[in-house]
């Protein structure tokens, strides 16, 4: 079968994204992994498929890079609203479904795609030893670490032990190490189902933001910097661990088309 794809990616965050809308498109566990494999297929960190959803723009269906059905992903949705715009579904404000529900994305005239996530409802503070930890759903489920010097953190060596730890090895967990500057925070996160760091994570980065701002009641607005470039998320802070009105904002960015023997 040839397989017809193309390629984006959210600030070093990249996807094969399929158009499935003819809802024949059909890829088992091991064919996304072999796609996803940077040494022998396309090479990506996750894979989505665009389909159809009544009512709704378009539905996404997200892949870890291990061929798994996966969680939310924040740049995948952003990188994938800019796919359905390219690809003929050519609005500035969309409605779609994703697996944690209904998401809504804009288009803005700068190029950055904003998406909506959903809200969150608990935040669970956590003291190991010398070490504070938060943990939340963004639409993934993400650890929390702030650390002073983030360059010097083993990401790779730290997630994968907090991952596959006695609590999370069952589920999983995203693991973000975060560090404050004056105007921005600093992210850097090893991300389940990849099994390794990614430049950047979208559903981490907006955790991470709603960390940050935990102290400050209301609206804010949190800059960040991943390994793949800048971010923002913009939330409103209602105290009491309930954060809403959340968005995501960069780019997704169109890289190439192709197509593929399976």
């Amino acid at each position: 079968m040839t397989l017809h794809f193309s390629k984006y990616q959210g600030t070093g965050n990249d996807f094969i994204i399929i158009d499935n809308r003819k809802g024949d498109i059909h890829l088992s566990t091991t064919q996304i992994a072999f796609l996803c494999d940077r040494k022998n297929g396309i090479g990506a960190d996750g894979l989505m498929l665009l389909g159809l959803q009544n009512g709704l723009d378009f539905s996404m269906t997200y892949f870890n890079a291990n061929g798994k059905e996966g969680s939310m992903c924040g740049n995948g949705g952003r990188c994938l609203t800019q796919f359905a715009f390219d690809n003929g579904i050519q609005k500035s404000n969309y409605l779609f479904n994703a697996i944690d529900g209904t998401h809504e994305s804009i288009i803005h005239e700068n190029g950055w795609v904003h998406l909506k996530m959903i809200d969150v409802h608990t935040i669970e503070k956590n003291i190991d030893g010398d070490v504070t930890f938060y943990v939340l759903d963004t639409g993934s489920p993400h650890y929390i670490e702030m650390v002073d010097h983030i360059n010097q953190v083993d990401v790779i060596g730290l997630g994968q032990s907090i991952r596959y730890n006695e609590r999370f090895k069952q589920e999983g967990v995203n693991v973000n190490f975060v560090a404050k500057e004056e105007d921005k925070i600093l992210v850097r996160t090893y991300e389940r189902g990849v099994e390794n760091e990614t430049l950047s994570c979208g559903t981490g980065v907006t955790a991470a933001a709603i960390i940050t701002g935990l102290e400050k009641l209301g609206e804010q607005t949190i800059q960040i910097e991943t390994l793949g470039g800048k971010l923002a998320v913009k939330f409103n802070n209602k105290g009491d661990n309930e954060v809403n009105d959340i968005w995501l904002m960069g780019p997704g960015t169109f890289v190439f088309n192709g197509s593929i023997e399976i």
